[in-house]
């Protein structure tokens, strides 16, 4: 899969598709999101246990939709869910990117509401806007680090405009580190321990909430698969944010507009992605700029470097790198292999930093 979205601080490898933002503008073809869009759910039983799931269901759309709203821009539109009794909702960053005017709509319809941008992370894709009046009612947000691959979620959101809609699955996988390019005035994101659902996620549902059987928001849905040769969107493989990232960002955004603990290794580095003139194949991350007194700094690294591999992991652009930092913590020692501009290469041992907000 091949993915898009790719910052400073890397993105995720290619393995099966690309990766495409969730929401937004509604981009791309509507034949394909429908598509998307047309997962069917088991037949449910008219009694015992497939009663009992159908009637949980039931229990949890009603608790949680009322927390999810939904987003329009100048630049497109999205879905929120509400975070605290306070105003404020929790969206993706992408959603808000560039945006002069956001209107908030619950779900259950109504006048819409002007809000403002509280602040934006781009480094996993998250967003605090916030509105005064309405009577919009806080969602619970539940501890992701407890999640099972194969636990049943819905999906709650706003695809192709359609407001207030909820699609089923269960958590295909755990730990995934997804990347999403540049878009717009959006710089991209790796969002690390991202959770894979099988719940469609389609134009519009980004920023909205993947919710347990408990009536939890448990992720944001961020970004959706999509395969190149089959031209449309790869039903069933879609991406969120984990709750506790956002339970650890959003306070921050809400107290002060910005991230001063983000929890995200860094380098001290801006770079770029080198590519062979020859080949025209991408073959190194070469430095720009090294901040001064940062870790790459204490360690040697110079501007005009090249960094070829981060703990024996090659890093042949921006996006690997970025995907090899996010699975590291501030204050781990990633040994790093440069080459300088004299074609010298060595091992260099940098004690990470945070990434800043």
């Amino acid at each position: 899969m091949k993915l898009i979205h790719g910052s400073v601080y890397g993105a995720a490898a290619a393995t099966a598709g690309i990766l495409l933002l969730a929401g937004c503008s509604g981009g791309g073809d509507d034949k394909d999101a429908t598509k998307a869009a047309a997962t069917v759910s088991p037949t449910v039983d008219s009694g015992g246990a497939a009663a009992q799931t159908e009637q949980q269901f039931e229990k949890v759309v009603n608790s949680v939709l009322p927390s999810v709203v939904q987003i329009q821009t100048d630049q497109g539109e999205g879905s929120g869910v509400v975070y605290d009794d306070q105003g404020d909702i929790v969206t993706n960053a992408h959603v808000v990117a560039g945006a002069k005017k956001i209107e908030v709509t619950a779900a259950s319809g109504g006048t819409p509401l002007q809000a403002t941008l509280v602040g934006a992370f781009n480094a996993d894709d998250i967003a605090v806007v916030k509105v005064s009046g309405g009577n919009l009612r806080p969602a619970a947000f539940g501890d992701s680090s407890q999640l099972k691959v194969g636990q049943m979620v819905l999906a709650m959101g706003n695809p192709l405009g359609l407001t207030g809609s909820v699609s089923d699955g269960i958590v295909s996988a755990l730990g995934r580190t997804v990347s999403t390019k540049q878009e717009g005035d959006f710089p991209g994101s790796t969002v690390a321990n991202a959770v894979q659902t099988s719940a469609a996620i389609n134009p519009g549902n980004s920023g909205g909430a993947l919710v347990n059987l408990n009536a939890q928001v448990i992720g944001i849905p961020t970004a959706a698969a999509s395969d190149p040769q089959m031209g449309g969107a790869a039903v069933g493989i879609g991406f969120a944010t984990p709750s506790n990232t956002v339970k650890s960002i959003a306070p921050q955004l809400i107290q002060t507009g910005k991230v001063s603990n983000s929890g995200r290794a860094a380098l001290g580095v801006s770079v770029r992605t080198v590519v062979d003139p020859n080949s025209g194949q991408q073959t190194a991350v070469g430095v720009v700029e090294v901040t001064k007194g940062g870790p790459a700094d204490k360690a040697g690294i110079k501007p005009d470097d090249l960094i070829l591999s981060v703990n024996g992991t090659p890093t042949p652009n921006q996006t690997a790198l970025s995907e090899t930092l996010a699975k590291q913590k501030p204050g781990d020692v990633a040994k790093v292999q440069i080459q300088s501009p004299d074609g010298s290469k060595k091992t260099v041992d940098v004690t990470l930093g945070q990434l800043p907000g």
